[in-house]
């Protein structure tokens, strides 16, 4: 049986390695994920003045619509992108530079698709490695229409 094709022109169909190397790091963050009470309070406080900042700067190319914090902590923020449609590594640029504005020492991101928007699905905070002050964190659900 042929493997399946990574991309359009892949001839390959398998890679070189395995990501092991991270594997790690990847732990680290997501037992953190998994602590109680290590989502930080307040997200409007300490994300969304970055956030409104590089959006109203113009440099992310993103449209602050609007935001809100769900029951679990997770801060959800509506955002609009004017770019070309079906451009889909200028959005990524555009959502990762964003993320960069209040990213932390580790940092998950995936990006998801549904009906209305792209979804981007954001861990990132301080691991006990990193900081002298208590590990802590944010989840961000970022959701770019166009």
């Amino acid at each position: 049986m042929a493997e399946r094709r990574r991309w359009d022109t892949d001839e390959r169909g398998h890679g070189v390695a395995d990501g092991r190397r991270l594997e790690p790091g990847v732990a680290e963050l997501a037992a953190a994920l998994r602590e109680p009470d290590w989502v930080a309070e307040e997200p409007e406080a300490h994300l969304l003045p970055n956030l409104r900042r590089a959006c109203e700067r113009g440099t992310v190319g993103l449209r602050l619509d609007g935001t809100r914090t769900e029951p679990d902590g997770t801060f959800v923020v509506e955002l609009h992108w004017p770019g070309p449609q079906g451009d889909v590594r200028a959005l990524q640029g555009a959502v990762y530079a964003l993320i960069g504005e209040v990213a932390e020492s580790a940092t998950y991101v995936r990006q998801r698709r549904d009906p209305d928007a792209t979804v981007y699905e954001v861990g990132t905070g301080m691991l006990a490695p990193d900081t002298s002050f208590a590990p802590h964190g944010h989840v961000l659900v970022l959701r770019v229409t166009q």
